[in-house]
């Protein structure tokens, strides 16, 4: 059975890892700040149940675009998405 499905290199899984975690802490961290007027002049300062709120976004990103969809934001550019093996392509 061919495997059709290139290689991806681990720097590149990590590079995406961080480009996505900051990415979405920015991005969430903002939103909260804002509906919660969490936000500063050098940006947003977030304590107690914002934190917590943007701590649990932050892991549903992660969840969701990585199960449910077709990899996260960096994932995509990058194309460094690893595909799980199926229990019937193992040898």
């Amino acid at each position: 059975m061919e495997n059709s499905e290139k290689f991806v290199p681990t720097w590149k899984i990590i590079v995406t890892f961080l480009l996505d975690l900051m990415t979405s802490f920015m991005v969430f961290g903002y939103i909260v700040g804002w509906l919660t007027g969490g936000l500063s002049a050098g940006g947003f300062q977030l304590n107690g149940l914002p934190a917590l709120a943007v701590f649990a976004l932050v892991v549903g990103y992660f969840v969701v675009f990585g199960k449910y969809g077709r990899g996260t934001i960096w994932q995509r550019i990058l194309g460094a998405r690893r595909r799980r093996q199926d229990a019937s392509d193992r040898p």
